[in-house]
């Protein structure tokens, strides 16, 4: 065993945590002859709990800066992030090493079940506070965002979700909401001024929750009585690099690199390349209300964008080879620039 010990920075988070030790355990398994440890760094976003991700005023990399200072300062050897929260202009002296082969690139919708809250006990609540909550409503398995009702308040931190839902119902209340998945589970069971909330499946699949056949959440520490449907990129375009992991290294770092390469999955490190170029030819920033998806079929390079940063929502789609990745993803941001 070689005598150094390297560092996976990564935030504190439930599915943070969950993330980098997928990574941990490619690393183990792949190079048995080094010691590799996790490093918990608490970043910007973590402390901002109350801020609203669309305020423009919010530092760049707020979820990757103190952990790409960590590799700068040689406190860690490899930053494993949501490739979603990794700004497309990284640090000089930094580069992204590798991305992990993607997982379920869909958006899940999830509200309370109907049935289980008419058979929930009802209780007399002696709190003013209490009493002056809206009642819970529940919906049948398998309701989607067309079925939802006139006005139905929808809980999401995310533009670009925010956009889409509001294209297809414009009477929808859409309210922050901010916190780790299960924060945001427990407070959709609670609380009745919140019908329904949007989170990534990726991020409900690292951390072992599963729908049933019914389309019940099951997990450990999951609230009873939520359901969920999964929407699929024609209902909501994902964000640029969803669900997808990236790990970002040194650019001098010899060893981190021979990782990198072992780890890296080559058709999605080409598809998020394109949808990187997209991303950064809209003018950067994470939470800018675009969308992208780039796949790989029959050996071409096919993609389709969102942008709602105009008037009003533009759309484009085109392909190429796999080798004019980045090429592709410009060309896209050009045409709906225009």
């Amino acid at each position: 065993m070689s005598d150094r010990t390297l560092y996976l920075a990564t935030r504190g988070s439930a599915l943070a945590l969950a993330q980098t030790n997928l990574v941990l355990d490619q690393c183990r398994a792949a190079f048995p002859e080094f010691r590799f440890e996790v490093k918990v760094i608490k970043t910007t976003g973590d402390k901002l709990q109350t801020a609203s991700l669309a305020d423009a005023h919010l530092p760049k990399g707020l979820f990757t800066k103190e952990l790409e200072n960590a590799l700068l300062e040689g406190q860690a050897d490899l930053a494993v992030h949501s490739l979603k929260d990794l700004p497309t202009e990284l640090p000089n002296g930094l580069n992204l090493g590798a991305v992990s082969a993607r997982a379920d690139v869909r958006d899940v919708l999830i509200y309370r079940d109907a049935a289980f809250l008419a058979a929930e006990p009802k209780h007399e609540w002696a709190g003013t506070s209490e009493r002056s909550m809206a009642p819970k409503r529940g919906f049948s398995p398998g309701t989607n965002v067309s079925q939802l009702p006139e006005g139905a308040t929808i809980a999401t931190s995310s533009t670009r979700r925010s956009a889409q839902l509001l294209e297809r119902r414009p009477d929808f209340k859409i309210v922050l909401i901010r916190g780790n998945v299960g924060t945001r589970l427990n407070k959709l069971a609670a609380q009745g001024e919140v019908d329904a909330i949007v989170l990534a499946a990726a991020g409900l699949e690292r951390l072992r929750f599963q729908i049933d056949a019914r389309g019940a959440l099951r997990g450990e520490n999951i609230p009873n009585g939520l359901l969920a449907v999964p929407l699929s990129p024609a209902e909501m375009l994902p964000c640029v690099g969803q669900a997808a992991l990236g790990i970002e290294i040194r650019a001098n770092d010899s060893v981190a690199q021979q990782i990198c390469e072992r780890l890296n999955d080559k058709p999605t490190m080409q598809c998020v390349r394109a949808e990187r170029a997209f991303l950064r030819g809209m003018g950067g920033g994470c939470q800018i209300p675009v969308g992208a998806y780039a796949q790989i079929q029959q050996g071409r390079l096919r993609m389709q964008v969102v942008s709602f940063l105009g008037d009003r929502p533009r759309r484009a789609e085109g392909e190429g080879t796999v080798e004019q990745a980045e090429e592709l993803g410009a060309r896209l941001a050009g045409e709906v620039r225009k």
